[in-house]
């Protein structure tokens, strides 16, 4: 009877690994659509940019009179701003222009981990399941990462800790 007993229990494991592994997706799935949703955002305002600098760029005699003249190229950027508000300046120097990526992707992954908080309701959550659920456990950096962040969160009062290595929603 002993291996009927052990068969039961391996189906249960089975079953209850299917379920973390279920929860896990579905939180994952929810972060996917996100980030596809910001993506589709960013591509309509990298779209409308380049329709506003299109237009600039059709009037030669403009962009000539714009470059002899500082006060008309502001206009004309000013112009471009206020049909597409994502338009960023363009960096002022080589440092700030080879840290621009990294500052928007740390962003991008605080703004994943506090919504992944809102949605995940008053459970407590370890770093390692976060950085699944976001896809980023693909390597210990990513996770580590991960790790980093929540803990600049909890010490900025954005989540709080539960308890050794697991984190909450405030």
């Amino acid at each position: 009877m002993v291996p009927a007993t052990r068969a039961a229990n391996n189906i249960e494991n089975t079953a209850e690994s299917l379920q973390e592994d279920l929860a896990r997706l579905e939180l994952q799935k929810r972060a996917l659509e996100r980030e596809l949703a910001a993506v589709a955002a960013h591509l309509d305002s990298v779209q409308r940019a380049l329709g506003a600098l299109s237009v600039l760029m059709s009037d030669p005699a403009g962009a000539a009179r714009s470059t002899s003249t500082g006060d008309a190229g502001r206009v004309q950027v000013e112009a471009v701003r206020e049909t597409s508000p994502l338009v960023e300046e363009p960096p002022v120097d080589s440092t700030s222009r080879s840290r621009a990526p990294e500052q928007q992707q740390y962003g991008q992954l605080t703004e994943q981990i506090i919504e992944f908080f809102a949605h995940a309701g008053d459970s407590e959550v370890r770093a390692r399941d976060v950085a699944a659920a976001l896809g980023r456990d693909t390597d210990s950096g990513s996770i580590n990462a991960v790790r980093s962040t929540l803990d600049r969160l909890v010490g900025t009062s954005r989540i709080r800790r539960a308890g050794r290595g697991l984190y909450r929603a405030l």
